[in-house]
């Protein structure tokens, strides 16, 4: 196996492990694993006639992937009494957003920091009543601090001093000095309301966060976790309703290109129903981008993966203002 390939075709296609050799198991374990996609796939195979081994392994990652989504959902609860007196809006993001609405996305998923979102002219009031709930900030560089407070789309992370969970707390979905620009106030005014009095994006904002988060913000690291979690949304959400609201949002937010181009790979990989999904010819290394682990779950590729990590900056500043941050950086 020369690449993630065998992962991406269990997800798309359960019934493909049927008569899996052992040493194919080693590897498609090791892949999903590495890909923060073991809970996903063992959620996927559930219910199958199963070697006892993996059988065993499946059943424990859903049992860690059940554990991680009640730790998820607590952290988001107590996020929620920490801010509740603001009378902020208080939008969960990612993740623990698929599990608190009950997405198909949030099924198995591994599930990290909290990640919410707030109105910008609300971070300060956010902030402290963050600090006077038990969190403390991670980062207490001068420097760091001032570069996501003038720079990024969120402040300097946070960490609850007892629990050891971390925070992200955002204003809008990509860093401010970014070529694309989202409306936030538009993402905030549609989001939507839960039980729980916290919100998730609408639909589509959601559609188009995780597709921002993937394709316009970083290396493609954790890209097929992604892109399936675009993939089970899109499925879930799929309507002509939605296509066309979909299609307005990511116009809206100055994302198109990357929409566009998250579906053709979604379609290539998982098979996500979609309408027109000719690929580009630049989508075929964003692919190569995304299957380059062996398999063991190492990483390959490692040319491709740095060209992704220098265009990951090369697309969230201007070249001067990142020359100047790489220059400060190496100093210290």
């Amino acid at each position: 196996m020369r690449d993630a390939r065998r992962l991406v075709e269990a997800l798309r296609d359960p019934q493909s492990v049927a008569g899996l050799p052992v040493r194919d198991w080693t590897a498609l374990i090791a892949l999903a694993r590495a890909e923060s996609l073991i809970g996903s796939l063992a959620y996927r195979l559930q219910g199958m006639e199963l070697p006892a081994k993996v059988d065993w392994i499946m059943d424990d990652a859903r049992r860690d992937a059940g554990q991680a989504r009640r730790q998820a959902l607590w952290e988001a609860e107590m996020a929620r009494r920490a801010l509740g007196s603001l009378e902020v809006p208080v939008i969960l993001l990612k993740g623990t957003a698929y599990a608190a609405a009950g997405l198909q996305a949030g099924v198995g998923r591994s599930i990290g920091d909290l990640d919410i979102m707030v109105p910008r002219q609300s971070l300060d009031a956010v902030q402290e009543a963050l600090l006077g709930a038990g969190w403390e900030w991670v980062k207490e560089d001068a420097y760091d601090d001032l570069y996501y407070r003038q720079w990024m789309h969120e402040l300097p992370p946070l960490i609850h001093r007892e629990r050891d969970r971390m925070i992200d707390v955002h204003h809008t979905i990509l860093p401010l000095t970014h070529r694309r620009r989202p409306d936030a106030a538009a993402m905030v005014a549609e989001s939507v309301v839960l039980d729980s009095g916290l919100r998730v994006l609408s639909p589509a904002d959601m559609v188009v966060h995780s597709v921002a988060h993937l394709f316009a913000d970083g290396d493609l690291a954790g890209g097929l976790r992604n892109l399936w979690d675009i993939d089970r949304m899109l499925r879930e959400f799929a309507s002509e309703a939605f296509w066309q609201k979909l299609d307005e949002r990511a116009r809206l937010h100055q994302l198109l290109p990357e929409v566009r181009r998250a579906l053709r790979l979604s379609n290539r990989l998982y098979g996500t129903p979609v309408q027109d999904p000719v690929m580009a010819a630049s989508d075929r290394l964003f692919e190569r981008r995304l299957l380059a682990r062996n398999g063991w779950g190492q990483t390959t590729r490692k040319g491709l993966r740095l060209a992704f990590y220098v265009r990951s900056h090369w697309l969230r500043m201007p070249p001067l203002m990142l020359a100047r941050h790489l220059w400060t950086k190496a100093r210290r």
